[in-house]
């Protein structure tokens, strides 16, 4: 398993491809799986276009009027959207490993999705075969 660091903004969906194929690759295996996961209740992980960053933006937008804040909520910290968003998103993902490589479309990249920065977090890979 590889755990890596990453210090976050207030918001955003930091594209951690790079780090996931490097941990695949120092994994060994050839083909297994490939699972990513966040340690935290208020971010999460998950796959989508790589392509456009007019797409992180698009969805940061739509989980904001989604999952607005409320005057009713009464978690003291003042972050339930946060932990809204977070279930949403899920706290990981799982990714084929086919000779070596992952197995994602030609657009998807993987991301930790920050809902309640800035904060140090991080997340870990573990690959099997």
């Amino acid at each position: 398993m590889k755990e890596f660091d990453l210090q976050t903004g207030r918001q955003g969906m930091i594209n951690v491809t790079r780090q996931v194929r490097e941990a695949v690759r120092e994994s060994g295996v050839c083909d297994g799986i490939c699972v990513v996961y966040c340690p935290h209740t208020t971010a999460g992980i998950t796959i989508n276009e790589n392509a456009d960053p007019d797409v992180v933006r698009d969805m940061l937008f739509a989980l904001e009027k989604t999952f607005p804040d409320r005057p009713e909520f009464r978690h003291l910290e003042g972050n339930t959207t946060a932990h809204l968003k977070a279930s949403f998103v899920g706290s990981s993902q799982t990714v084929l490993v086919e000779n070596g490589n992952l197995v994602l479309g030609v657009w998807q990249g993987i991301y930790f999705c920050e809902f309640d920065g800035p904060r140090n977090r991080r997340f870990f890979v573990k690959t099997v075969g």
